[in-house]
């Protein structure tokens, strides 16, 4: 439907935002937290860079911007008026961003012992593998279609959905990623339908496409594909505040109170009036301008796409993304960049860039780069980065230190224990040259994307071990181990 979608309620309203510019003409004051009191006593220092409506609208949500008892009802309105907007029959914010609410929804399905742990997409963000540990939830790992060409890994397809339901029926529900971070889409109409033959929900990862309903030129959003329950984070693809999230709920698979009380046990009780406010007036701007502003990013998009692809030594990766034994569908809002001909790594030209233009790209990898359009961008913004690109082209780089992927079935580890038991149990630092045969204890993620290449309770193998000590002499970030320089790996205790 995207942007043709058929609407019930009064969009031109904000409640979040109408709360807080009525909180401001009354001048509250409240004898409460947070103690700079819109700024009062804030050193003057920090408002110049701030500024000083940023802390006049950090307020208390409850007992501030409404009543001791929420009697305004501000955020239960901003939140229905979010699933109107985008077909959802349930919607709820969250300012904790999409870390927060896929562990919500992980335990909403699985937690507690319901069936027999959760089918899970092992491109998964380390947000995931976080509510695994946390919820002591069973992983029956999903595989993704490993591409040995571009070095990547396309979400799973329907068939690969369907074999893992063969060999865990039990499971509580299954959970994907898509878009991945790269832009490319799983066929989520298939998978949903393969999911309920069973009668169990589908959870979408959908922290990339919070701005998937808003127009029909966007991949599939998960609510129209007839997935259960999605995570978007609105500060990704959309114009909130970094941690803005919301997760979407529709049909009878999950209960809407069961998620709303998981989401209370994780969330903050001290929610960011500013982050949901964001949230709330975004959902008015696609509602009234979505359409036509996407409509803009998506040919600017694709102009974009072909200034890059002419500047030598440059590809721009698209048509190889898509196919039958590639990604179903493609956001082209991400525009991903080959650097490989210019005898530089993507870490190589991403610090380039940063350094000598001032630009900062969104991924960054052994191969590529990525740069993240939004409808926030123009003309000027984009030739900015041709103009940056161009004088990349013309850069002599030092050779890169060479990264050695494993193959396929190399990146696949063996998983021998659930992540919570091999978190929380006894472990050990070994050398890395002894790690191969050990059973993690950590996870261990290259950022960005954030995929773990390592889970707790997967039994590291030589090829792994090697692939992440070359890739961090060669540039790559793994903030994640607690020996950053991987001279040595935690893993259980023997």
């Amino acid at each position: 439907m995207g942007g043709n979608r058929t609407r019930t309620l009064d969009h031109s309203r904000a409640p979040l935002l109408d709360a807080l510019a009525e909180h401001r003409r009354l001048d509250r004051y409240g004898f409460t937290p947070p103690g700079h009191r819109q700024g009062r006593g804030t050193d003057p220092r920090t408002v110049d860079v701030i500024g000083a409506s940023a802390f006049a609208s950090d307020v208390l949500a409850v007992a501030g911007l409404d009543d001791r008892k929420s009697r305004g009802g501000f955020l239960k309105d901003a939140e229905r008026l979010m699933a109107d907007a985008v077909g959802a029959e349930h919607a709820f914010f969250s300012t904790c961003g999409s870390s927060l609410s896929v562990k919500t929804a992980m335990m909403a399905v699985a937690g507690g012992g319901q069936g027999d742990g959760l089918l899970v997409a092992r491109d998964s963000h380390k947000s995931i593998v976080a509510g695994l540990v946390f919820a002591g939830v069973t992983p029956h790992w999903i595989t993704p279609r490993w591409d040995e060409n571009l070095h990547l890994s396309h979400p799973p397809s329907p068939e690969q959905v369907r074999h893992a339901w063969e060999a865990h029926p039990d499971a509580a529900g299954a959970l994907i990623v898509s878009p991945s971070p790269h832009g490319t889409c799983a066929d989520i109409e298939a998978i949903a339908a393969i999911c309920h033959e069973r009668g169990k929900p589908l959870i979408v990862d959908e922290a990339w496409g919070a701005h998937l309903p808003f127009h029909d030129g966007l991949p599939t959003w998960a609510m129209d594909a007839d997935a259960d329950l999605c995570v978007v984070s609105v500060h990704k693809m959309g114009t909130g505040f970094e941690q803005g999230s919301v997760f979407h709920l529709q049909g009878d698979l999950v209960d809407p109170a069961r998620l709303s009380a998981c989401a209370d046990l994780l969330m903050t009780t001290s929610p960011n009036v500013l982050v949901y406010s964001a949230l709330d007036g975004w959902r008015r701007q696609m509602v009234e301008h979505g359409t036509r502003q996407l409509g803009a990013a998506l040919e600017l998009a694709r102009r974009t796409r072909d200034r890059i692809e002419a500047i030598p030594g440059l590809r721009v990766v698209e048509d190889d993304l898509l196919g039958r034994e590639a990604s179903h569908d493609l956001d082209l809002l991400q525009v991903l960049v080959d650097v490989t001909a210019l005898g530089a790594n993507g870490y190589q030209c991403a610090d380039w860039l940063r350094a000598h233009c001032h630009l900062d790209v969104g991924l960054s990898d052994h191969r590529r780069i990525l740069a993240t359009l939004s409808l926030a961008d123009d003309e000027a913004s984009t030739s900015r980065l041709i103009e940056a690109l161009t004088a990349l082209s013309k850069t002599e780089f030092p050779e890169p230190h060479p990264v050695r992927v494993p193959a396929a079935d190399d990146l696949s580890l063996d998983s021998v224990t659930s992540p919570r038991d091999a978190f929380f149990g006894p472990v050990e630092d070994v050398p890395a040259a002894h790690a191969a045969g050990r059973i993690a204890a950590e996870q261990i993620t290259p950022y960005p994307p954030g995929v773990p290449v390592v889970v707790p309770g997967e039994r590291l193998n030589s090829e792994v071990v090697e692939y992440l000590r070359s890739g961090l002499r060669a540039g790559m970030v793994v903030p994640d181990p607690a020996d950053p320089g991987l001279e040595t790996f935690r893993v259980t205790a023997s």
